[in-house]
């Protein structure tokens, strides 16, 4: 499972990376591996616009979008199966006037 740390003390890895050490040296150092650190360094340099990518705060509204539309789905999944499950237990009435 992926191991979540703080942004500030991602930060203070990336201020590391630009004070000039290598990522081999600060993945030493720490209990972080160095493929972390480039992916941090990466997201870092897209998040600055030196690099062309999706933003951490885009990311973010993509995320919460995402889970939205999953959550709507379900409902409306359920809703389906519930008009389903009626239209058997009780069939439409006919009306007075048939249908041409």
């Amino acid at each position: 499972m992926p191991r979540f740390y703080p942004f500030e003390y991602r930060r203070r890895v990336i201020d590391l990376i630009e004070s000039g050490m290598s990522v081999t040296e600060v993945a030493g150092g720490l209990e972080v591996t160095a493929a972390t650190i480039y992916n941090w360094w990466n997201q870092h340099l897209v998040d600055t616009g030196r690099k062309p990518g999706t933003s951490s705060v885009e990311g973010t509204g993509l995320t919460a979008a995402a889970r939205r539309i999953v959550e709507l789905e379900t409902e409306l999944a359920a809703a389906r199966r519930a008009n389903e499950l009626l239209r058997v237990v009780v069939p439409p009435k006919g009306g007075s006037k048939p249908l041409r």
